[in-house]
């Protein structure tokens, strides 16, 4: 997500059906109380989860 993929790219790569990865983005993001594709994206940089390099359109 964070790099710029949709939902259909990231179940493709990790050969999961669509359905599979929106169920763990909302859990995700229930989980952390992040409901935002921006929030979830600072969530992931402060944490190190990923590097600024490898987000997309930065």
């Amino acid at each position: 997500m964070v790099k710029g993929m949709t939902n259909k790219e990231i179940a493709e790569q990790l050969f999961l059906s669509i359905h599979t990865v929106i169920t763990h983005r909302r859990n995700i993001s229930k989980k952390l109380q992040i409901h935002s594709a921006a929030g979830l994206t600072i969530y992931a940089i402060v944490n190190k989860l990923v590097a600024l390099n490898e987000i997309k359109d930065l």
